[in-house]
């Protein structure tokens, strides 16, 4: 059975910008991992998000699509995440993006399946940050975008993304504190079972991603954080 949003503390995220052996796709598919995301932040292609569905589909784990560009919006994922970029810098990577692309292919989607994240980036060398001209944020900050979007928008999903380097486990813990309805997802430098496990005290899900690149040994043995 396929578990909800709302139940995963583990996901890998694939890049459908970047290429990845079936071996590898493979062993991340079937090591327990409670969802796969597919997304990046550019060079996403409809052919190439759609060639990673197919070959994610030969397996039994929830995939999810982040609907951030409009020409990777397509049919087939069985959760379809909206990524606002709450601190960034310009409403296009807030909320027109996301318009565009839902008028494509929003008529087409279940009520339940569409679930909005709240992404607060926290890296400003990240290409993320670059990308959506993300503001830098004192920890004060970062904790009242939180409670904004959870307690004010109603969002399902706050996203803490620092994207490429380990963050702060103190910052990931107050903003938890401050979270009444919404799930805290952390993405960002977890390529060993200790950081998993650490952040994994705090968030509600942790994001692998990178380090599935780098080495598949490591990223494969995050998932044991959960067990």
């Amino acid at each position: 059975m396929l578990l909800p949003y709302n139940e995963w503390r583990h996901v890998f995220k694939l890049d459908p910008a970047k290429e990845i052996e079936e071996e590898i796709l493979q062993a991340i598919a079937t090591s327990g991992t409670d969802a796969i995301i597919v997304g990046g932040t550019d060079d996403i292609t409809l052919d190439a998000t759609l060639d990673l569905l197919m070959r994610l589909r030969r397996y039994p784990v929830a995939v999810a699509l982040e609907v951030s560009e409009l020409e990777a919006a397509t049919m087939g994922f069985d959760t379809y995440l909206t990524p606002s970029v709450l601190n960034s810098g310009t409403l296009e990577h807030v909320i027109e993006k996301q318009v565009e692309a839902l008028e494509e292919v929003g008529h087409m989607l279940a009520h339940q399946d569409l679930v909005g994240e709240g992404y607060i980036v926290l890296n400003p060398d990240a290409k993320v940050a670059r990308v959506t001209q993300a503001k830098e944020l004192t920890d004060d900050q970062v904790v009242a975008y939180a409670q904004l979007a959870d307690s004010v928008f109603r969002m399902p999903i706050i996203y803490l993304e620092y994207s490429g380097i380990y963050g702060d486990p103190s910052l990931v813990a107050s903003v938890k504190r401050v979270l009444k309805q919404g799930r805290l997802f952390y993405g960002g430098g977890i390529d060993s079972v200790e950081r998993a496990q650490e952040m994994l005290a705090h968030a509600d899900t942790i994001i692998v991603g990178n380090i599935i690149y780098e080495n598949l040994e490591a990223a494969l043995a995050t998932v044991t954080a959960t067990r």
